[in-house]
């Protein structure tokens, strides 16, 4: 729970201070708007792979739930080790379930594959 909390945190502090720089410099208006989801939505696509979410995922920081989906996979990206909700129809030929007696009921990935590149952290 207190990663994710830091992790949320950590992302959104750095934008309201973008904002509020932004706003300072320009005055209010969109440019100060998007920045305010800017860091935010570049955060939720990098990390929406790690928990079977798709990039595209970030675009709702346009749309308001944003910040719930973001602190969904924040949650995810700190219980990773021990992933217990269902991989994605196209991850589950990477996925295997663990049969390790400490992780019973887990998921975890073989062998990265595809435009992610990597896997979740153990």
């Amino acid at each position: 729970m207190l990663r994710t909390v830091a992790l949320v945190v950590g992302v959104m502090a750095p934008s309201i201070v973008l904002r509020e720089l932004i706003e300072t410099r320009f005055g209010p208006g969109p440019a100060a708007d998007l920045s305010t989801v800017a860091v935010p939505m570049a955060a939720t696509a990098w990390l929406a792979p790690y928990a079977s979410y798709r990039r595209r995922d970030a675009l709702l920081w346009l749309v308001g739930p944003g910040l719930y989906i973001f602190a969904v996979i924040a949650w995810r990206v700190a219980l990773a080790p021990y992933r217990d909700w269902r991989p994605r129809p196209e991850e589950k030929p990477r996925m295997r379930w663990s049969r390790d007696p400490e992780r019973a009921g887990t998921w975890y990935l073989a062998k990265p594959t595809g435009d992610a590149r990597h896997t979740a952290a153990r």
